[in-house]
């Protein structure tokens, strides 16, 4: 049976049923930042950014772009009301005293037992681009990933032990990828949900880590 892996935008609005109502939630430079546009009308979700924002809302509409009002990607973003402005430095101290509940982070590898890699490939001409990852990786109450489930090249970036430079060890809840959805337990990697026509035997060879099949 064929599958469709899902758009990047499939992914970010399905990661945002996810958010809960209340919530202080940062989204990651990338992919993560989509999210915004798929939030519930009917959920108060905080958004928080590392250059000094709380309570942003989706991005404007053509014609509408403020050059004051940016996210940490440099997106185009509108403010909700109640929301305010700091210094980044008061940003990173709600990142590294566990204020947020919610991290939702790009990777280039996740591995079984929740350790990220995304801040840098490890290759000698690579850029790298740590951010506040590290911050928001131990900080955070809870850190989702959500990625492609394969590189370009075809290689898995769910992985049994990672290969590029840490980010954060043992951090990682959740991952949302263009395939599946997998819990990250202390028995092991669980795909709660995968999409159509994929069977699970196909989405394993496709990972370089065992996995749980709990879609049953």
């Amino acid at each position: 049976m064929s599958y469709s892996p899902l758009s990047r935008d499939e992914i970010a609005k399905r990661a945002a049923k996810d958010i809960p109502d209340g919530a202080y939630v940062n989204l990651g430079i990338g992919l993560p930042t989509k999210i915004a546009k798929y939030l519930p009308k009917d959920k108060e979700v905080f958004l928080h950014s590392e250059n000094g924002l709380l309570a942003f809302g989706a991005p404007p509409e053509a014609g509408f772009e403020d050059p004051e009002l940016i996210n940490a990607g440099k997106e185009f973003v509108t403010m909700l009301d109640g929301g305010s402005f700091f210094h980044h430095g008061d940003s990173f101290a709600m990142m590294r005293g566990g204020h947020l509940d919610i991290c939702v982070l790009g990777a280039f590898q996740v591995a079984a037992n929740g350790d990220l890699a995304n801040w840098s490939t490890g290759a000698l001409d690579a850029i790298p681009a740590v951010g506040g990852a590290m911050d928001l990786a131990v900080g955070a109450k809870k850190v989702f990933v959500m990625t492609n489930h394969t590189t370009k090249e075809g290689e898995p970036k769910i992985v049994d032990t990672l290969t590029y430079p840490v980010t954060g060890k043992h951090c990682v809840d959740r991952v949302y990828t263009d395939l599946c959805v997998i819990d990250v337990t202390k028995d092991g990697l669980k795909v709660t949900e995968k999409v159509a026509g994929l069977s699970f035997d196909e989405l394993q060879r496709l990972t370089g880590a065992p996995l749980i099949d709990a879609t049953k």
